[in-house]
């Protein structure tokens, strides 16, 4: 019996469009910019640990989704029914066919069109499609990228932490936090240590000592050292800081601390959030 691509297009559509990442309100960036232009690494980084596949693909063929079938689309965008090549698994469970199905919106162009994407390369994190072989799910719609030697090589990387053995857990939330003073004026060590969702230690150690600038670090295990010294910003272990930690010390973290000591564990605190900087991950609101 031959198969109705139209009919098998109305399928897949109806099977998919449904899903909570599509229909999401906020507006994604426009899935087909420049790679070169810079893709912040808390964004891929979240990508990837919300990703079971990311692909290098091309694509082969295009079909606009109308409208008032494009639930949860956002303004001034428009859906697609993408069909593409798959040139190389950066990360994937299994393997996968040679040609792939996916749903992605983009923003029109600055005239008001609908971009072409046919022949594009990509880099596109995504789910599998439960039943669906040939059928993956973008993780958000925002979650496609135009092809770089550059950012092939940043992905490849980001996915090289996120699937390590000894990968930085998830922060949940802030345990004990108490301060020590030294033996002298202006000494002592604040240490931090951190709620996981795998339940591995996390701690965080300052260290103050008479006429140093103020220095921090971060262990992973039961040993609180400061050898390790702080992340490397663009490593998972700074974007599981940068983007887990609280804003401020938490009080219920200080409960048996005086308040002297607690006064200087908070500044100590908002010294690690400030070397930190910013989690710009592109998540909207």
């Amino acid at each position: 019996m031959k198969r109705n691509p139209t009919a098998a297009l109305a399928m897949t559509f109806s099977l998919m469009a449904c899903s909570p990442v599509i229909a999401r309100q906020n507006a994604p960036s426009p899935v087909t910019a420049t790679a070169d232009s810079g893709v912040a690494y808390a964004r891929l980084a979240r990508l990837a640990l919300e990703s079971d596949i990311v692909l290098d693909i091309t694509i082969r063929s295009v079909a606009r989704i109308a409208p008032a079938e494009a639930t949860g689309l956002a303004p001034g965008h428009v859906r697609f029914y993408v069909t593409a090549d798959v040139g190389a698994l950066i990360r994937a469970g299994g393997p996968l066919p040679a040609r792939i199905g996916y749903l992605v919106d983009v923003p029109f162009d600055p005239r008001g069109r609908a971009p072409n994407l046919k022949r594009q390369r990509v880099i596109a994190f995504a789910r599998a499609v439960a039943g669906r072989p040939d059928q993956v799910q973008l993780v958000t719609p925002d979650a496609q990228f135009a092809w770089s030697p550059t950012l092939d090589q940043r992905v490849r990387d980001v996915v090289r932490e996120v699937i390590a053995p000894d990968a930085p857990p998830t922060i949940t939330g802030i345990g004990n936090a108490f301060h020590v003073p030294g033996t002298l004026p202006g000494e002592g060590e604040t240490q931090i240590f951190l709620k996981t969702a795998t339940g591995n230690p996390v701690s965080l150690l300052i260290l103050r000592r008479p006429g140093e600038e103020r220095r921090w670090a971060l262990s992973l295990g039961d040993i609180i050292d400061e050898a390790g010294g702080a992340p490397k910003p663009d490593t998972l272990a700074w974007y599981r800081l940068a983007c887990g930690l609280p804003d401020t010390l938490p009080e219920p973290s200080l409960q048996s601390q005086e308040e002297p000591n607690a006064a200087i564990a908070r500044e100590d605190y908002a010294f690690v959030r400030e070397s930190l900087g910013q989690c710009e991950d592109g998540r909207a609101g």
